[in-house]
């Protein structure tokens, strides 16, 4: 079996590799960079968080500037809520360890194989299921991917790949051409599906090399991106989410269920809005994973199920995310009318 050589675009300015850079940061200087301090904020903050703080600078441009309760800087600003200890809070919540047949493939759902194809992410979102992954010894390791593709090839039951992570398209274009054109030859594969943050986070990924290589791959694109707020989508992210469409792209959005972020009907409705606007359908909205460090963000489930049935008395069918929960074992994910009572 042979992979596709996919073309490949010059690379473009500007350079998304610097927006990425320039994500790791201290407190103190995301706080400067969105006018607060540490006096300002009404809570406290984490003084030593296990989970590095980053926000890219496009992300933060967002922000509203001096509002400590802004939707998208409480996503990725280290509170001192992370140092609770909650014993009900897990560092593995979906038990991922027991479906890992090989290193870089997760084998959750049946017709489907994720692959952690990246160890780092853009942007550190602080409610991350994966914030305590030793990706180490998961991830797909630098120097290759074709054990992982050989196993898949091998497998006819396998008609969806999942590129996952960290975020795959933190990854350099020569590795992420090499990595898709050994899936789009695999024949049984019908198509691939590439979840990310970074679309939004750092927009200027969405480079001409990479609609080029999305275009020529000769199997079905389809791209989740992981936004859960209406603010996060400006023109510029609009403009990148235009070009993949132009590409044969087909856009979805996954969100996650958040206290003080999006846990109102009228953020929800916004975001679905915003969301259809740009050519993107919302997918699934997910009820928080009990991981450590992210209980203060949880919505519980009698009031998600209310939320839901809210929405669908407000918007149409199509862009009411499907209300989700991620239960360990279960082929798919669960919808909550499903877990009540």
């Amino acid at each position: 079996m042979l992979a596709r050589v996919l073309p490949l675009a010059p690379p473009a300015a500007p350079d998304w590799q610097a927006d990425y850079r320039a994500a790791r940061l201290t407190a103190a200087d995301l706080l400067d960079r969105v006018g607060l301090t540490a006096a300002d904020l009404p809570y406290g903050l984490a003084p030593a968080p296990d989970f590095a703080l980053k926000a890219p600078p496009h992300f933060l441009s967002l922000v509203r500037r001096g509002d400590p309760h802004d939707p998208l800087l409480l996503q990725v600003l280290a509170r001192a809520d992370e140092l609770v200890d909650d014993p009900a809070l897990l560092t593995d919540p979906l038990d991922e360890a027991s479906f890992t047949p090989a290193r870089g493939i997760l084998r959750k759902y049946g017709s489907r194989a994720l692959l952690l194809a990246a160890g780092s992410c853009a942007i550190h979102c602080r409610y991350c299921f994966r914030r305590h992954t030793d990706y180490g010894a998961m991830v797909l390791p630098v120097g290759g991917h074709a054990d992982a593709v050989a196993l898949l090839a091998a497998d006819p039951a396998v008609e969806e790949v999942i590129l996952s992570g960290g975020d795959p398209l933190t990854l350099a274009d020569d590795r992420l051409a090499a990595l898709l054109g050994a899936l789009a030859a695999i024949p049984h594969l019908a198509m691939i599906r590439i979840h990310s943050r970074t679309l939004t986070a750092v927009p200027a990924r969405v480079t001409p090399a990479l609609v080029a290589l999305l275009a020529g791959l000769g199997k079905p694109v389809v791209i989740v991106a992981h936004t859960n707020h209406a603010n996060e989508i400006d023109g510029v992210v609009a403009a990148a989410l235009a070009r993949l469409r132009g590409a044969g792209v087909t856009l979805l959005n996954q969100s996650v269920l958040l206290r003080g972020v999006n846990d109102s009907v009228a953020a929800i409705r916004a975001h679905a809005l915003r969301l259809f606007a740009s050519g993107v359908l919302p997918y699934y909205m997910h009820l928080l994973d009990p991981v450590a460090g992210a209980g203060h963000f949880d919505v519980g489930l009698t009031e998600a199920l209310g939320l839901e049935q809210q929405l669908r008395d407000t918007l149409p069918g199509y862009l009411v995310p499907r209300f989700v929960r991620e239960v360990p074992g279960r082929l798919a994910k669960t919808p909550i009318w499903q877990l009540a009572g």
